[in-house]
């Protein structure tokens, strides 16, 4: 899959399983969901990217 920029993980369509894993994969419906409730129009590139690392590691 490569790259994706955090800002286009709430447009990506979701596994149809969640994996369960310590680190949650990107495509993972609850990484997701999470990054989805994120208004990431008012955050910066490096605050998405945190917010992405916290949302993959709960």
């Amino acid at each position: 899959m490569g790259k994706v920029h955090p800002a286009d993980i709430a447009e990506l369509k979701p596994k149809r399983k969640c994996c369960r894993k310590s680190t949650r994969c990107v495509r993972c419906p609850v990484v997701i969901h999470r990054m989805r409730k994120l208004d990431g129009t008012q955050m910066s590139k490096k605050q998405l990217t945190k917010a992405l690392k916290k949302a993959r590691a709960a």
